[in-house]
């Protein structure tokens, strides 16, 4: 079991009581945690850890509800990198939008300051981590997302289709700031995540990647984009449903467009004011 932790912010550092064991961790103020979402990816994860233990940011694999031979994979790779690497268990599948939350519900338990947010299928370059991290560090209010540069190998289908969502996006913010909301590369600052999620309901599958960063950008949080290599997958296992998905993805970009409607003379008067410093 996971230690739970209760933290309140002492001189820039954050002190956390863990439940295991009754001792106190402290945590400097900036404190990243890779959060990485994992349903049946057995092959490929093992390597996706790898290259996040090289990175020096500690890892936190939600199972979200996999079949045994992936969670017996899962169970070892925590056994074997502990305490870098950590697990929590979902034991229903959620979707990658519930396992996300549960993620971020379990980094703010355990005092962490920032959830970066990665693929298991090995489809993302973990080498750019560091990058990801560094940008944050500097600007630790802002999203870091990235902007997927891609290999051969992207399928022609996913790559035209992303369009329409960009383009719904960019509607629905009336900006062009959101590059890529697709992009499951990322990192959030876990605070103003923690407030929204805590206030508004967020899709659980394949529409939250989207739907999280406009409600953070309607919320006046800057999404900073960067390019990143992705090469699809290691695996060859994917779980988009290719009619499902499009239609939760149809539903969530309704909705956001309705929000959209209300919010338009403040997110008209943000693009005239930029950013936030």
């Amino acid at each position: 079991m996971s230690p739970t932790m209760a933290c309140t912010p002492v001189a820039g550092w954050c002190s956390a009581m863990r439940e295991d064991t009754g001792t106190h961790v402290s945590r400097p103020a900036f404190a990243p945690l890779v959060v990485i979402p994992v349903y049946d990816h057995a092959h490929a994860i093992g390597a996706v850890v790898q290259g996040v233990l090289a990175s020096g940011v500690p890892c936190l694999l939600v199972d979200d509800g996999s079949h045994l031979a992936c969670a017996q994979v899962l169970d070892a790779l925590a056994r074997a990198h502990a305490p870098q690497v950590t697990l929590l268990r979902l034991p229903v599948n959620q979707g990658k939008g519930g396992a996300m939350l549960a993620g971020f519900a379990e980094a703010a338990r355990l005092g962490y300051s920032h959830v970066l947010q990665i693929d298991a299928d090995g489809q993302h370059e973990t080498a750019d981590i560091p990058r990801f991290v560094a940008l944050s560090r500097a600007q630790p209010e802002a999203v870091i997302c990235g902007i997927p540069v891609y290999d051969a190998s992207v399928p022609k289908a996913r790559l035209y289709g992303r369009y329409a969502t960009h383009i719904w996006v960019w509607i629905n913010t009336l900006s062009l700031q959101i590059r890529d909301s697709m992009c499951g590369f990322r990192l959030y600052p876990l605070a103003p995540v923690t407030r929204l999620i805590g206030e508004e309901t967020i899709g659980r599958r394949m529409d939250f990647d989207s739907e999280i960063l406009v409600r953070l950008f309607w919320r006046g949080i800057q999404v900073i984009s960067v390019p990143t290599a992705v090469t699809y997958p290691s695996d060859g296992v994917s779980h988009f449903d290719v009619w499902r998905d499009n239609v939760r993805i149809s539903r969530m970009h309704a909705r956001l467009f309705l929000g959209m409607l209300w919010r338009a003379p403040r997110l008209l008067w943000q693009r005239i004011a930029g950013p936030r410093a």
